[in-house]
C-alpha cells in the first residue's frame, strides 16, 4: 500500500509536534501548517489523503478553511482539532462537513484509531448523486421529488432528500445509525438516543410506496436496494 499524507494545520508548536510525532511512529507522512491561510493553499496545492485541521487558528480560522476545503475538494478526508469542552465548535465542524474531530489534548491512540477509521471509510466515500433510479421510480433529489412510472410525483422534504442522496450515494454499503447521525445531521452520534433516523426512513418508505426499497440491516443500520 502507498504511503499516505496526512496535512496537519495546528498553530500551537507542542500540540503540533505532538501530531506530527504520532503519525510518523505509524508510517503517515507528514507536511504541516501553522496558519490557516498557509494551510488552505497547501490542501489546495497538494494532494493530502487527510487533513487534521485545528479549529483556533491566525490568519483563518478552522471552519473558514474547512469551508474552502469543501468547496474545493469535497471529498478530502478531514478531522477538526478541538479544545476540551468546546461542544459547539464539534457539532459546527461535523455540520461544516468534517468528517471527525479529536479533543486536545488527545491520546496518541486514540488518534491514530480516528486517522485510521477515517482514511477507511473514505475509501468508500460517497459521490454526489442527483437522481436515483430505483425500480419504476426516479427520484430527483434536486427538485426533491419522486416520479412515478405512471406520471404521478410525491414531494419529499429537504432532509428526506439528503438522507436519500446519502444511501443512495453508498448503494450496496450497509450505512450505520451512527454514521447518517453524523454525515446527515452533522451531529456527534455519541451519547445521542434519537428516533428521528427511523422516523426519516418510515416516511421515506411510505411515500417511495415500498418499504422493502431501504432495507434494515438488523444491529447494523439502513441500506438502499
Amino acid at each position: 500500500m502507498s504511503r499516505r499524507h496526512i496535512l496537519v494545520i495546528e498553530d500551537d508548536p507542542s500540540i503540533h509536534r505532538a501530531l506530527l510525532d504520532t503519525l510518523a511512529t505509524v508510517g503517515y507522512s507528514t507536511v504541516s501548517a501553522t496558519n490557516g491561510i498557509t494551510g488552505l493553499e497547501t490542501a489546495l496545492r497538494l494532494e493530502p489523503d487527510l487533513v487534521l485541521l485545528d479549529v483556533m487558528l491566525p490568519g483563518m480560522d478552522g471552519f473558514e478553511v474547512l469551508r474552502e476545503l469543501r468547496r474545493s475538494k469535497p471529498a478530502l478526508p478531514v478531522i477538526m482539532v478541538t479544545a476540551k469542552g468546546e461542544e459547539a465548535d464539534r457539532v459546527s465542524g461535523l455540520r461544516g462537513g468534517a468528517d471527525d474531530y479529536i479533543i486536545k489534548p488527545f491520546a496518541a491512540l486514540e488518534l491514530l484509531a480516528r486517522v485510521e477509521a477515517v482514511l477507511r471509510r473514505s475509501a468508500e466515500r460517497p459521490q454526489t448523486v442527483g437522481k436515483v433510479e430505483l425500480q419504476a421510480r426516479t427520484i430527483d433529489l434536486e427538485q426533491r421529488e419522486i416520479l412515478f412510472e405512471d406520471g404521478s410525483r410525491r414531494e419529499i422534504s429537504e432532509k428526506e432528500a439528503e438522507l436519500l442522496q446519502y444511501l443512495a450515494s453508498c448503494r450496496g454499503r450497509t450505512i450505520s445509525r451512527d454514521e447518517i447521525l453524523q454525515r446527515v445531521w452533522g451531529l456527534d452520534p455519541r451519547g445521542v438516543t434519537t428516533r428521528t433516523i427511523d422516523m426519516h426512513i418510515a416516511r421515506l418508505r411510505d411515500k417511495l410506496g415500498d418499504a422493502s426499497l431501504i432495507k434494515t440491516v438488523r444491529g447494523k443500520g439502513y441500506m438502499l436496494v
